[in-house]
């Protein structure tokens, strides 16, 4: 019985420990694969998709605002009291009224964005019902009614919005697709912290065990008379600041860890573990091709157009409003009353009404003018900011490209680099334990080993945030030269 219960805890135990095993067994990502996470499930991601579901939905109403529309209104309202009607004498009296009136009518209006009116056509029935000593009822009936607005020489919104609308909804996909190019740059961001933070353990592990090694080398030498105290004490100092830098680099390697995975969107706490790949895309970006594909592509160029159209709307409104302005309203229909329906659309009688709105300023002190003058300014100096913003923007591109260029020969140069500084470390070793070297020749040995590991992979980050950078510059692939673009209907799903 015993025996079965020792059994027992002991398969619980192995159990137990193997369910721990893989609990802190550590998720190994590659760059790309961080990136595709990233890109998934990313806050920044989700907050992208809700920014482009607000300008679709803003553009949408925009576009049903220049489509036909469909209403249908009534007012019913029941009147029981007593009112000063004017008599058909010309005096009035206090009369009381107890009437029902009940209508209906149904318009199919639409605007006209290139003159700035609108145009509708409608028809309407309405009856009135009399309650007193006797009561009656009658009918008004309007079978058919066009009626048209339009200002003469007023400021035309819906012209300026048919220019500025698209664009602004253009370059919201343009934005969404710029968002997750800068997502996979700040992942480069986050994973190269990481690579750097495991690479700085390794190296604090590999420096404290060599110095630990070392140092009970020195002992040995030491006690036989070999080496002199003072090189014996910067022996063990040497052992304890590679002590302190490894536990710095355990803090260092859990900090970028969590920052990785609260940036990529895993709640878990399960290490993680980046690979960096040595090899890059053999690529040279044509300076003239990075530049043309991002002034067709980047938002921001878009975002420079639109601006400038805007500005130059504000002269256009507050020029409408300084001088003479006209409304012109018409309408033209049939219309016929009677006590039964039936006779209320019997041979109805035309009707028409046209009415012309003048406004003319004649005395605002200027007010008119000086907003005129200020939105001419605005628009000016709109004109010489987006001139500018196109300059810089050009530079920056043509400066990371040739910056980009430069990259992979550096990778190369740093990979060389990082494999003859380990050879000369191992070489420094060997002539320390022989005796043939010096405390400071090996520590140099070992500071330029640990120098060139970290250069190399602040190569390979450069190499990438540089690529990513140019590319949500130019919203382009220049590895498989096709431009970036997403599939906007599954993102209103």
């Amino acid at each position: 019985m015993i025996n079965k219960h020792i059994t027992c805890i002991f398969f619980s135990l192995i159990t137990v420990m193997a369910l721990y095993a893989q609990e802190v067994k550590p998720l190994t990502m590659t760059m790309e694969e961080a990136i595709n996470l990233a890109r998934r499930q990313s806050p920044s991601v989700v907050a992208a998709r809700h920014n482009f579901h607000a300008a679709y939905w803003t553009y949408r109403s925009f576009k049903a605002n220049s489509l036909p529309s469909i209403s249908f209104s009534s007012t019913p309202n029941f009147n029981h009291q007593i009112n000063v009607i004017t008599m058909p004498d010309g005096t009035s009296q206090f009369v009381q009224q107890n009437q029902l009136i009940v209508d209906g009518n149904i318009s199919v209006s639409q605007n006209i964005p290139l003159t700035g009116g609108n145009i509708s056509l409608s028809t309407g029935l309405n009856r009135l019902d009399m309650f007193g000593e006797v009561n009656s009822h009658s009918y008004r009936t309007n079978p058919v009614s066009i009626s048209f607005r339009q200002s003469l020489n007023g400021y035309n919104s819906l012209k300026w919005s048919e220019k500025t609308e698209p664009l602004r909804f253009e370059a919201a996909k343009k934005n969404y697709v710029a968002t997750l190019e800068n997502v996979s740059y700040n992942v480069i961001s986050q994973f190269f912290s990481l690579a750097l933070a495991q690479t700085n353990l390794d190296i604090a592990l590999t420096n404290y065990r060599s110095a630990d090694t070392l140092y009970a080398f020195s002992e040995g030498r030491y006690k036989i008379g070999r080496i002199t105290e003072s090189e014996m004490l910067q022996m063990e100092v040497k052992r304890l600041n590679e002590e302190t830098n490894l536990m710095n680099a355990k803090v260092s390697l859990e900090d970028n860890m969590q920052s990785f995975r609260t940036y990529l969107g895993i709640k878990d706490t399960v290490p993680i573990e980046v690979i960096t790949v040595a090899t890059v895309p053999e690529l040279n970006i044509s300076p003239d091709k990075a530049l043309y594909m991002a002034i067709e592509n980047s938002p921001s160029i878009i975002d420079m157009k639109r601006r400038e159209i805007e500005s130059e709307s504000q002269v256009a409104y507050y020029k409408a409003n300084a001088g003479l302005q006209m409304d012109l309203n018409a309408q033209l229909g049939l219309s016929k009353t009677g006590t039964e329906l039936s006779t209320a659309y019997k041979d109805p009688i035309n009707q028409q009404y046209v009415q012309l709105g003048i406004r003319v300023p004649i005395l605002d002190w200027g007010l008119n003018r000086g907003r005129l003058k200020v939105a001419e300014s605005n628009r000016r100096l709109t004109e010489v900011q987006i001139e500018q913003e196109r300059i810089s923007f050009e530079q920056e591109i043509l400066k990371l490209v040739r910056q980009f260029n430069l990259q992979a020969g550096q990778i190369r140069i740093a990979e060389k680099t990082d494999y003859t500084a380990n050879k000369r470390n191992d070489v420094a070793q060997r002539l320390y334990v022989m005796g043939r070297s010096t405390i400071l020749e090996l520590n140099s040995a070992i500071t330029e080993k640990d120098a060139a590991k970290r250069n190399y992979i602040n190569t390979l980050w450069n190499f990438w945030s540089y690529y990513y950078t140019i590319r949500r510059l130019t919203l382009y692939d220049f590895e498989k030269n096709i431009p970036l673009t997403e599939d906007y209907e599954s993102l209103l799903k």
